[in-house]
């Protein structure tokens, strides 16, 4: 995700959307990303299944980096 940053913008806006307080998680995306939190995981699938979603037809879409 580090080198993709539009993939990292939208992990990003659905980690905050989905977290938006200490109450859902106690970090912010880029310490939980570095930790591997269950919330940066998660927010990093829900990512990358919406770029599935919006992908326009016919576009080929690149692979994405392995962690």
């Amino acid at each position: 995700m580090e080198h993709d940053l539009l993939l990292r913008a939208a992990a990003r806006a659905i980690y905050d959307a989905c977290y938006p307080s200490d109450d859902w998680s106690p970090v912010g995306l880029d310490e939980a990303e570095r930790w591997g939190t269950v919330h940066y995981r998660q927010a990093v699938d829900a990512t990358l299944q919406a770029r599935t979603v919006l992908a326009v037809r016919g576009e080929q879409l690149p692979l994405p980096a392995i962690a």
